[in-house]
């Protein structure tokens, strides 16, 4: 059985939107398999966010096979993070407390761009959604085997985008990123707040394609 969610089809627009929209504009060398990083970041997502997809007995999330090795290995990062939470209070938290795969919708959000301002609906969905603290985050594999090597895939994969377009919707003041290597298994972390450079950073980059957006769909 396929996933029944109906989140991708919806209308609003969203950071994933925004993506096919700058591979469009502004193409560029692909390095590896984006298609299998995808298949194996949603096997990780499922693992942890949301379990009554997973199929262990068939090594399926839905209607999707998967390999041994790609299985073993989320397994083993599944592990890893959970190991961390019991050295990482705030890890501990999410993991016990927040809401996941949470859909957000901010109907006529307003932008400006060189002062010029328009509204778009946009839409995010939240690995993690923590309801008391009124802030989320989101989980990660990642091919980074250091603390810095991950800072560079923010800026590189454009993460601080997502995370600056998700705090926007929800008008949160913090964010994180919890991120496991698919390399060393190790557990990554970045707390954001509203003031940092790398909200900022992405809130820039964010607004310059939801202007291209609007002007070209709406």
């Amino acid at each position: 059985m396929s996933n029944p969610d109906t989140y991708y089809s919806r209308p609003e627009v969203s950071n994933s939107d925004l993506t096919e929209l700058k591979n469009l504009l502004y193409p560029c060398v692909q390095y590896g398999d984006k298609e299998k990083a995808f298949k194996f970041g949603s096997l990780l997502d499922a693992m942890i966010t949301e379990p009554e997809r997973v199929r262990y007995d068939k090594r399926m999330v839905d209607d999707i096979a998967y390999s041994g090795e790609d299985w073993a290995l989320a397994e083993e990062m599944k592990k890893s993070l959970r190991r961390e939470s019991y050295r990482d209070p705030f890890l501990k938290y999410v993991l016990e407390k927040a809401e996941t795969q949470k859909s957000s919708v901010n109907r006529n959000q307003t932008f400006e761009y060189s002062s010029f301002k328009y509204t778009l609906d946009t839409r995010c969905k939240w690995d993690w959604w923590l309801p008391d603290m009124k802030f989320g985050g989101d989980l990660k594999s990642t091919a980074a085997e250091t603390q810095k090597q991950f800072i560079e895939c923010v800026e590189f994969f454009d993460w601080d985008r997502s995370r600056a377009w998700y705090m926007d919707i929800e008008k949160s003041d913090q964010d994180f990123i919890y991120a496991i290597s698919k390399k060393n298994c190790k557990v990554f972390k970045l707390m954001i707040k509203r003031d940092s450079d790398i909200y900022r950073r992405g809130k820039e980059k964010y607004e310059e394609l939801a202007f291209k957006w609007w002007q070209l769909f709406v």
